[in-house]
């Protein structure tokens, strides 16, 4: 079952690696992992996906629990929470097709940010399902680069993840 986790730990020098190496150490897979300075300059915000079993994804929380630079991990999946993801994409758009790209953009709610006499760059947000439809909706050969962020998720309503 997919988890999204999320931490706040030490905006420090090595912190990261050392939550990335408990991943590793373990066998356990990180699908996405976002991670950023939250509005304390002294901590940072991680998200994490994975995949695992109640019982695997309670063994990685005892385990982030235990790193020192770790101040608080919660699995926001265990309750509701709104999750994002951004994605630049590179299309190839010549002739007759920029309209077709131009029209799936704005279908999907996407913004072209980027435009050349042979590409649209479009940025989309939206949960990853959206942005696999939009993938699936554009003719495979025109895609020219893909980005994607991973998922950023925060918990709805009063739920909140603080120290």
């Amino acid at each position: 079952m997919k988890h999204i986790i999320a931490l706040l730990l030490e905006n420090e020098a090595g912190a990261l690696s050392r939550v990335v190496g408990l991943f590793s150490a373990r066998g356990y897979n990180i699908e996405s992992l976002t991670v950023a300075p939250t509005e304390d300059p002294s901590l940072s915000r991680m998200t994490i996906v994975t995949h695992g079993s109640d019982e695997v994804i309670e063994q990685i929380t005892k385990h982030l629990n235990r790193l020192i630079e770790v101040v608080k991990v919660v699995d926001l999946t265990e309750g509701q929470y709104t999750a994002r993801e951004l994605m630049l994409i590179k299309l190839r758009a010549v002739g007759k097709e920029r309209e077709e790209i131009k029209r799936m953009a704005d279908i999907f709610r996407g913004r072209i940010i980027d435009v050349t006499d042979k590409t649209y760059t479009i940025e989309l947000t939206g949960d990853a399902e959206k942005l696999d439809a939009f993938i699936q909706a554009v003719d495979r050969t025109a895609i020219l680069e893909t980005v994607r962020t991973g998922s950023s998720g925060i918990g709805r309503g009063e739920r909140i993840l603080r120290v």
